[in-house]
């Protein structure tokens, strides 16, 4: 009995130690940026380096926006992502539904398909959506930005899934009461999906916030840059300005965090609760 005490404690204990050093590594890099960002351009490049600087050089941030229009990039970042990802959740949400529960010709072909899309590299696509949305008439503005990544076909596959997972009895209860197919997603389904939705909400946002390809390859004036592509103007023939291209990075990556913050809860119930069924 003592002997599978001890196990169990050191076992306990060897679980904590693991965690420990693989949430470190993982906090490491973050650390860095932000000490990068307070650093002086002499310190950046001391040696031996040094983890956080010895005096802290705040006025980075400041600097950041003076240099490049960087509310400018931002506002253009937080647009874009908010629109693909309201647009994505919704459209996955319908389509997502009209796979679990609907009944109609050709729905597991049209699934497959649908869903096979997902193996085609991004690259082998971008070329053709540039020259449709050129003929368009789209470069350099927000359509263009925005409408070929309207629908996404992971989303549809990730909440189809979910749904699944619901009982039928909820609806056909639901139906006997008189509601219809409406009513039933937007007062029952959905409200029970709030997990995969907070799930594939910040899927779909950490996605587009950092992308960068599609941006550079859509846009040519500095109007319509995101953020993505507006840390690169720290990036000079003599070098890189580390310390301003770290401070825009730690000001780009705070809205992640607070949507992953606010989400948290949501998003490891959703990841936990969403199966294979199919």
């Amino acid at each position: 009995m003592t002997s599978y005490r001890l196990g169990k404690f050191f076992g306990r204990s060897a679980s904590y130690v693991l965690l420990i050093v693989m949430s470190a590594a993982t906090a490491f890099p973050f650390v860095w940026m932000v000490g990068t960002a307070l650093k002086s351009p002499q310190e950046i490049l001391a040696y031996p380096p040094t983890l956080w600087p010895h005096e802290l050089r705040w006025e980075n941030f400041v600097t950041v926006f003076k240099k490049v229009p960087f509310l400018r990039f931002y506002v253009n970042s937080i647009i874009v992502t908010c629109l693909i990802t309201l647009w994505q959740v919704v459209t996955s949400a319908l389509a997502g539904y009209a796979f679990a529960r609907l009944h109609f010709p050709f729905k597991r072909f049209l699934f497959t398909a649908y869903i096979a899309t997902l193996i085609i590299p991004g690259e082998v696509t971008m070329l053709p959506l540039f020259l449709l949305v050129s003929r368009l008439g789209w470069i350099d503005t927000y359509q263009g930005l925005t409408v070929p990544f309207l629908a996404s076909a992971f989303a549809v596959f990730f909440l189809r899934q979910f749904f699944l997972t619901i009982p039928h009895e909820l609806e056909e209860a639901a139906r006997l009461d008189g509601a219809g197919r409406w009513r039933i997603l937007l007062q029952i389904v959905l409200p029970l999906a709030r997990p995969a939705l907070a799930t594939i909400t910040l899927f779909i946002f950490l996605s587009e916030w950092d992308n960068y390809l599609w941006p550079l390859i859509v846009t040519n004036s500095e109007a319509m840059r995101t953020l993505p592509i507006g840390l690169r103007y720290f990036v000079e023939e003599s070098g890189s300005q580390l310390h301003l291209m770290m401070a825009g990075a730690v000001m780009a990556v705070l809205p992640i965090l607070l949507l992953f913050f606010l989400a948290q809860k949501q998003f490891i119930e959703g990841i936990a609760m969403t199966g294979s069924k199919g």
